[in-house]
């Protein structure tokens, strides 16, 4: 369980430096650079949540793990 919040953080923190790439000044109103970065946030721990679910399901189904 514990190599789970590992991965966890890793991707939590992979997501959020690749969405740091992402223009998301199309999609805010102007001016709006608190709520931005909040989304960043939001969309970071989602996308970590996702993948860490995703390998550790992957791994308990093919038994590597």
């Amino acid at each position: 369980m514990n190599l789970k919040i590992y991965f966890y953080v890793f991707f939590v923190m992979l997501s959020a430096y690749t969405l740091t790439g992402v223009n998301f000044d199309k999609w805010m109103k102007k001016n709006k650079i608190w709520e931005a970065r909040i989304l960043v946030i939001i969309l970071s721990l989602i996308i970590g949540y996702l993948l860490t679910n995703f390998i550790f399901d992957f791994f308990s189904l093919t038994k590597i793990i």
